[in-house]
């Protein structure tokens, strides 16, 4: 179910009313949709303002899914998503993603603002598999956000069998989960 309080061109609001309003200062741009000036920028807020780009078929994941935990304090210019359901999708062109087919479990995904994201320690383990691009330091956001993350991202890796660049990100979530305060560290650790 998608929020009130997110408006997207041509739903409720015309394109030419959605600018007006933006001019106005009314509504402010968030994502892929408008919100109320005065809204409070939510997960919800931020995951439901991709509905038109996700559907039904795709996850937010790295930057976007950072970006909807709350890890960046803005989107990226383009949105990366995969396939959340087992049957391969055709024909996914959109100038406003990066696509990516392998399917993710839907243990592994939470249901925010009515779309499908990564849950954060998804998220991380995936940052930290790629580095660049930003994916380092929204790693490291999203780590301080939640100290014991980056440990419980290191067990996703453990649960796996062969998974490309765990060695490199396991070395990075190290790093990150030695920042970490002590107690949190040890209450992992045992």
């Amino acid at each position: 179910m998608t929020s009130p309080f997110l408006y997207f061109p041509g739903d409720r609001l015309s394109p030419a009313e959605l600018s007006a309003a933006r001019l106005d200062g009314d509504l402010v741009e968030l994502g892929e949709a408008y919100i109320p000036a005065d809204a409070v920028e939510t997960r919800a807020l931020r995951a439901g303002s991709l509905r038109d780009i996700l559907r039904e078929n795709l996850a937010a994941t790295l930057l976007s899914a950072a970006w909807i935990h709350g890890a960046l304090d803005e989107p990226p210019s383009r949105h990366n998503v995969q396939r959340a359901v087992p049957k391969r999708l055709h024909h996914v062109v959109d100038r406003r993603i990066v696509y990516r087919d392998p399917t993710i479990a839907s243990e592994e995904l939470w249901r925010i603002g009515g779309v499908l994201v990564t849950e954060p320690r998804r998220t991380l383990a995936d940052l930290a598999r790629f580095p660049g691009e930003g994916h380092t330091d929204a790693a490291c956001r999203l780590s301080d956000m939640a100290p014991g993350l980056a440990l419980d991202a290191i067990a996703w890796f453990d649960e796996r069998t062969p998974v490309p660049y765990k060695r490199s990100a396991i070395e990075l979530l190290r790093g990150l989960a030695a920042r970490a305060p002590q107690e949190d560290v040890t209450r992992y650790t045992s």
